[in-house]
């Protein structure tokens, strides 16, 4: 397959004219997969009313087709053309946090294809916060299912570069819109039953939910997997390089033990670390990711950092810092876990 590229600048006057971001919607009404960029990572799009575009969608990825999709909208007004109700809760999560990186689940009234929803009864919708997004979906005129634009398993897209390198060849178009802003995909709410619960960390922190709504739970399932998942990243291995991931809890001579042992079974090691430990260990490919004292910063290139290794033939495993679990690094640490397939070292308890 031929797969169009097109660079659009998001600072133009009146995207939904540009004609690059008409032939991007126009593949998408002819039923046609589509990367384009958004505020958390690229999306791959589909129009979630066809299922062949959404069979498309998880050909592409090589995707289990268990996994429901979310889908993008480009008004709020539009959420109510999917789902049965709207509650009190969902309607103020809306309204604080819509254009943003925030996915709500809401009981769906069944005109969107069984293969977004996975047959579940209930369907997560979002209004991306991205003028390149949110012009293709305007002109498109069509609930788009998007997951992130990667060969599933592998790390999230922040950049068309890196759906280039996954999906060439695959689907019929990529939007290069710029990096993205958040660099972790969106937090996911089911907002269903009574009580709010957060099915996967994100873009948006509990704490800022809480401030609109009250209390929230969040799913215990986030760790463990699930037969019947109900939100996108909670099932199977996602985030992943090449590499063996590994995360080490503990001193900075604890972390280097950990490479000194894997250097003895005669593994190539590269460590990921923020900046501040740059240089602070010997003999491994070293990929730093953002400052400790920003963890946002963490967040917008943990991706990024992630597939720098699978340029590096030489690394075997990668040793990877862990984060304090608090705002955004609760996402952070969500995704490093699914990342490392939950393999996580402490010190003191080895």
């Amino acid at each position: 397959m031929n797969t169009h590229y097109w660079v659009v600048d998001e600072g133009v006057d009146n995207l939904c004219e540009h004609p690059q971001i008409k032939a991007a919607a126009q593949l998408l009404k002819d039923q046609q997969v589509v990367a384009f960029p958004t505020e958390t990572v690229y999306g791959l799009g589909g129009n979630a009313q066809s299922d062949d575009a959404i069979d498309r969608v998880f050909q592409a990825k090589g995707r289990p087709s268990d996994n429901p999709l979310i889908v993008h909208i480009a008004s709020r007004d539009l959420v109510y053309d999917y789902v049965s109700t709207v509650n009190k809760k969902a309607k103020q999560l809306m309204d604080a946090f819509w254009p943003g990186p925030l996915t709500i689940v809401f009981p769906h009234n069944g005109t969107l294809s069984t293969k977004v929803t996975a047959e579940l009864p209930t369907v997560a919708i979002r209004m991306p916060d991205h003028p390149v997004a949110l012009a293709i979906l305007t002109e498109a005129a069509l609930p788009v299912a998007a997951p992130s634009a990667n060969t599933s398993g592998r790390p999230s897209p922040t950049t068309a570069d890196h759906v280039f390198g996954d999906l060439d060849g695959k689907i019929a178009g990529i939007v290069n819109g710029g990096p993205t802003g958040v660099g972790v995909e969106s937090t996911v709410i089911d907002c269903s039953g009574e009580v709010p619960m957060i099915l996967r960390p994100g873009g948006l922190t509990k704490e800022k939910i809480e401030r609109v709504v009250g209390p929230v739970d969040v799913d215990p399932s986030l760790i463990e997997e699930q037969e019947a998942p109900r939100s996108p990243g909670m099932k199977y291995t996602h985030y992943a390089p090449i590499a063996k991931v590994t995360l080490v809890e503990g001193t900075d001579s604890f972390f280097q033990r950990q490479i000194d042992k894997a250097k003895q079974e005669g593994l190539g090691v590269g460590v990921l670390v923020t900046e501040e430990k740059a240089g602070s260990f010997e003999g491994v490919t070293t990929v730093t990711c953002g400052t400790r004292d920003n963890l946002a910063s963490v967040a917008r290139g943990l991706y990024g950092a992630l597939r720098q290794f699978d340029d590096h033939g030489e690394v075997d495993v990668i040793i990877a810092q862990v984060y304090p679990e608090t705002d955004i690094g609760q996402a952070i640490m969500n995704r490093l876990r699914k990342a490392a397939a939950n393999r996580i070292v402490v010190e003191n308890e080895e």
